[in-house]
């Protein structure tokens, strides 16, 4: 198979198993995602979906988060790891979110990767997701299966999310990224992988321990 045939199997194989992938964080508006991603660096979603209601129910918005201290925000946000970067990032932007934009979540990436503890993965799930604007976030997933798939060199998640910018449509993008977690999680794990269970990468792929 060349690319262009590989990529065309990938769609339909992910298409045929995962037709409308969920968002795996829960959340109801964009601040909630926003925070709930934040939260997912070097954690579970599942993890995640455990302690965000809880944090939701005392602040699910910037106004009231910033009535927390951050010391309130750390002890509720321990369980995922990283509490007290978190935490800061967390009050930080909310604060920033009130001041300089009228306590909405802005619509680009210039305005959410300047805020503290959001990078370019967590403001392009929030700009697809929350506001539909084609992105390709790339996790650990995407970036071990673009190198399994041979689709990428694995150097590094930049390189990754601009070659699959590159080889899949755009207007497929915001469902494709999700697709391909799902897949990933399921399929062709980072551990215990079965290569008989993952048909994608046993069809076109090359076996990697990445």
């Amino acid at each position: 198979m060349n690319k262009k045939e590989k990529v065309i199997y990938i769609i339909e194989t992910l298409n045929e198993k995962y037709p409308n992938p969920p968002i795996p964080l829960l959340h109801k508006d964009p601040y909630t995602l926003l925070i709930s991603v934040l939260l997912s660096a070097q954690s579970t979603d599942a993890r995640v979906n455990i302690i965000t209601p809880l944090l939701f129910k005392k602040a699910d918005n910037p106004y009231d988060m910033v009535k927390l201290s951050i010391e309130e925000i750390k002890e509720i946000i321990k369980p995922v790891g990283l509490s007290p970067m978190k935490s800061k990032g967390i009050y930080g932007l909310s604060k920033i979110i009130i001041e300089k934009h009228q306590g909405k979540v802005p619509q680009n990436f210039t305005d959410l990767e300047a805020f503290p503890a959001v990078g370019h993965k967590t403001a392009s799930v929030v700009m697809s997701q929350a506001f539909g604007v084609p992105a390709f976030p790339v996790d650990t997933h995407i970036h071990r299966l673009m190198y399994r798939w041979n689709l990428s060199n694995g150097k590094n998640v930049v390189q990754t999310e601009k070659d699959a910018k590159r080889l899949f449509p755009k207007d497929l993008w915001n469902k494709l990224h999700l697709q391909i977690i799902f897949y990933g999680r399921e399929y062709s794990p980072a551990r215990g992988w079965n290569i008989e269970k993952d048909i994608i990468t046993k069809n076109i792929g090359r076996k990697s321990l990445l």
